[in-house]
């Protein structure tokens, strides 16, 4: 039986900082296909830590919404206002478009409104003098 060949070494793993920015340094470089200056390099971690921010508050703020969406369910009066934090925290981007339609919706008829009773009040000022 021939001899068993020798199992190839495992990569070595220092888990000193150094080592381990090092080779963070190097997957970004292959990521990028080239090294990044110190200038990216703090761009690109800027960049991640505004992310990290924005998805943090983003988390409070669904966290808020939800514990006011259940106050408002303990009071029957807001129940509405429950159901429409309900759809936004489900459906943020569909909600924000049918709010934004809705709206618009609300001041072209208001505005139409306005018109007709500025028309009438006109008509019937004609018609008594």
């Amino acid at each position: 039986m021939p001899p068993l060949a020798p199992a190839p070494p495992a990569p070595m793993t220092s888990t000193t900082p150094r080592s381990l920015q090092l080779e963070l340094e190097l997957e970004q470089a292959r990521r990028h296909g080239r090294w990044l200056s110190d200038e990216e390099q703090a761009d690109l971690s800027q960049q991640r830590r505004r992310q990290d921010e924005a998805l943090l508050h983003q988390r409070r703020q669904r966290r808020k919404l939800g514990m006011f969406a259940a106050v408002c369910l303990l009071i029957p009066p807001l129940w509405p206002v429950a159901v429409a934090l309900t759809l936004y925290l489900l459906f943020p981007v569909t909600t924000r478009r049918l709010a934004l339609a809705t709206g618009i919706s609300l001041l072209a008829v208001g505005g139409l409104l306005a018109v007709l009773v500025g028309a009438l009040v006109v008509a019937l000022l004609m018609a008594l003098f």
